[in-house]
């Protein structure tokens, strides 16, 4: 990939399973991520979707290494950062940075704001023309927020105000990489709009790159270029935003855009979602072959004893899966390439009779959610 900012190979973060008592033991190790591979250009935004407890959090703090990765590359500007000290990860943590989930607990509320975003230019010695003082008002200023509330603490603003000192704190010594780790998913869906609108007027401003992580695919299709779909610490597929949303090959990412809602409420009554059996296995002991295998309704035998790879089926789309779904899904029966017509067992997880369209049915255009405001 031309201009590239990160690339991740291999990557791992296992835990380890201890045993309870006054001598806790190892006994086994919960695979968060495991064997996750993907690239990121300049300027792009490449969105991390799945289920809560698939892996992205842990992947994105890998990168990080807000985490020590088990194994594996991290590549950030064509430093490989898996192996480096705390010390020699400092200078690194200039050109990535990150935005938190929770804006309430990602800022310390022993801090004013002001000192909050003068501390990237302390801890990296870094001195902004015109000073930091100015330089800090020009990121409040840069974000949406009155320069005058510098002197505020953080439980006197809002949920949105203070993800924009998030977003502030982040871009402050203009990063090329910001693993934004689900920044809307706390917030109201009009605040959730204009973070949004102004993460992509920073990055066309900045040239930066987006690792968006996320479980909402609305807010993904709305912010980025390319998806990369996760289950259970695994990438199960991958594809530009229109190429996914229009042909999703995995039944995961189909069980997935089955539940996004449609606008038309005629058509949203007349769709059926694909409700997927059972529950998430554990990371402590994933099954065997294909890690969806125990809740998918196409499953075969192939698929419980055989691992799948990812395979590129059209340029930049890559799947794993040994019968990915490459027809419109209709009354039970599946079309893969590799194995003509599937049918479903009846009575198995996830099965269903009636045809699934529409599943791309989320506009694509910059949301309009008026201006910031002040009380936002």
């Amino acid at each position: 990939m031309s201009n590239e900012v990160l690339k991740v190979e291999d990557l791992r973060v296992y835990f380890p399973h201890k045993s309870r008592g006054v001598f806790p033991r190892t006994i086994g190790q919960i695979k968060a991520v495991d064997g996750v591979s993907f690239e990121l250009g300049g300027a792009e935004t490449l969105g991390l979707v799945g289920e809560s407890g698939c892996g992205k959090s842990t992947t994105g703090r890998a990168i990080l290494r807000l985490v020590d990765p088990t194994s594996g590359q991290v590549v950030i500007n064509g430093t490989d950062v898996a192996e480096l000290s705390r010390r020699a990860m400092r200078p690194v943590r200039q050109q990535a940075q990150m935005i938190f989930q929770d804006p309430y607990n990602a800022l310390n509320p022993r801090q004013t704001v002001g000192a909050i975003l003068a501390s990237p230019f302390r801890i990296q010695k870094v001195d902004p023309p015109g000073g930091v003082k100015q330089a800090v008002r020009e990121l409040m200023d840069r974000v949406g927020l009155n320069p005058e509330h510098v002197n505020r603490y953080p439980y006197e603003f809002s949920g949105g105000q203070r993800q924009r000192i998030g977003i502030a704190r982040a871009i402050a010594l203009r990063p090329k990489l910001i693993i934004c780790d689900e920044p809307v998913s706390a917030l109201d869906v009009s605040i959730q709009a204009q973070i949004l609108n102004l993460l992509q007027d920073l990055q066309s401003d900045f040239g930066v790159s987006y690792l968006f992580i996320a479980h909402d695919l609305a807010v993904v299709r709305q912010i980025a270029q390319r998806v990369a779909v996760m289950y259970l610490g695994h990438i199960v597929e991958s594809a530009p935003r229109e190429e996914l949303f229009a042909h999703p090959l995995h039944p995961y990412t189909h069980a997935l855009m089955s539940a996004v809602p449609v606008p038309d409420p005629r058509v949203q009554m007349e769709r059926e979602r694909i409700v997927l059996g059972g529950d998430l296995p554990s990371p402590l002991n994933p099954p065997s072959g294909c890690v969806f295998h125990t809740r998918c309704f196409i499953a075969q035998d192939r698929c419980r004893t055989e691992k799948p790879e990812l395979r590129e089926f059209a340029p930049g789309h890559t799947v794993a899966c040994h019968f990915p779904i490459t027809e419109p899904l209709s009354g039970g029966v599946i079309h893969g390439p590799d194995s003509g017509l599937v049918t479903p067992d009846e009575g198995a997880p996830g099965y269903f009779t009636e045809t699934i369209t529409d599943l791309g049915a989320v506009g694509t255009s910059r949301l309009d959610s008026g201006n910031p405001g002040e009380g936002i």
